[in-house]
């Protein structure tokens, strides 16, 4: 990994940080000298990792947030509890996400792909939006690019994108319905909407300094991939397994954004690794991204 100096003294949020992914970027920023905090459903899962960091750095730099973050009221308990500790937040990575191999509704009563993977990154990215504009932020929004292929298989035929009707649309609970409920296509719709609201977030927080941009990591083995495998290859997953990328070279790109002074004005951007991409056409229209910025405030009960 490359190590772009800057960030020392920053103070940087990364969710899903217990593992995977997650867990190299929030050990890489500490090494680089940030605070960096993060939300734990079970905040023991956080104590190896915290104990690595004091290990290895010589500092306690790791603060740990209880909270489950397909709820509503614990995200917004700890946007609280991050806005009242830290005056400035210079970093925000939403890398907390999962794939369910079944349809299952939050506390909320939303479907957990849309709770988990969209509506925790929306719901931090907007009540944090005082101390974001104070720290001069970089958010990074980790996405994947089922939103533009949701095939599992991809030998024959065209690119899939995923599909997202707001007709009639008035709450986010009516997204991914139980009717023809098929679980990797909600989980590329989850990932599309945090696409879409990562450009308009772009929009708005650009006057104040803000850069937000979303990223698709490449294939990485992680816990993600094995729910992922379709049932055929399930015997090869080992195999399967070999051939994608490390959870630290899934976390450069990551990394890249959140610390490379080269990107420091870069914003409304969605990269493929470390290339610049396209997205499906809905992601780009201002109608759809404004319902979609509205609907998601709703939920936090925000102005919009």
């Amino acid at each position: 990994m490359s190590h772009p100096t800057g960030v020392e003294g920053q103070v940087a949020v990364v969710t899903g940080a217990t593992r995977g992914m997650g867990r190299v970027i929030a050990l890489e920023l500490a090494r680089r000298g940030t605070q960096v905090v993060t939300v734990a459903r079970d905040p023991r899962r956080a104590e190896p990792l915290q104990q690595q960091i004091k290990a290895e750095v010589g500092a306690d730099r790791f603060d740990v947030v209880p909270g489950d973050l397909s709820r509503r009221d614990d995200v917004l308990a700890a946007a609280h509890h991050i806005a009242d500790r830290y005056q400035a937040v210079h970093l925000l990575v939403n890398n907390a996400g999962a794939h369910f191999p079944d349809r299952r509704l939050s506390v909320d009563s939303v479907e957990m792909h849309v709770a988990l993977d969209y509506l925790a990154g929306f719901g931090l990215t907007a009540l944090l939006h005082d101390v974001l504009v104070r720290g001069r932020a970089r958010v990074v929004n980790v996405a994947s690019d089922t939103l533009n292929d949701t095939r599992q298989v991809k030998l024959l035929g065209r690119p899939r994108p995923a599909t997202l009707d707001l007709t009639h649309l008035t709450n986010l609970s009516a997204v991914n319905p139980k009717a023809g409920f098929k679980p990797f296509e909600a989980y590329a719709r989850a990932k599309l909407l945090t696409v879409m609201a990562g450009y308009e977030a772009a929009r708005r927080l650009q006057p104040h300094g803000v850069t937000v941009n979303s990223m698709h990591p490449g294939i990485v083995a992680t816990d993600i991939i094995d729910d992922l495998v379709p049932p055929l290859l399930t015997p090869f997953k080992r195999l399967i397994r070999r051939t994608m990328l490390t959870p630290e070279q899934g976390a450069n790109t990551a990394l890249r954004l959140a610390t490379d002074p080269q990107l420091t004005t870069t914003t409304g951007a969605y990269f493929v690794r470390d290339t610049e991409a396209t997205t499906p056409p809905l992601t780009h229209d201002p109608a759809a991204r404004q319902q979609l910025w509205d609907l998601s405030a709703d939920h936090f009960n925000l102005d919009r």
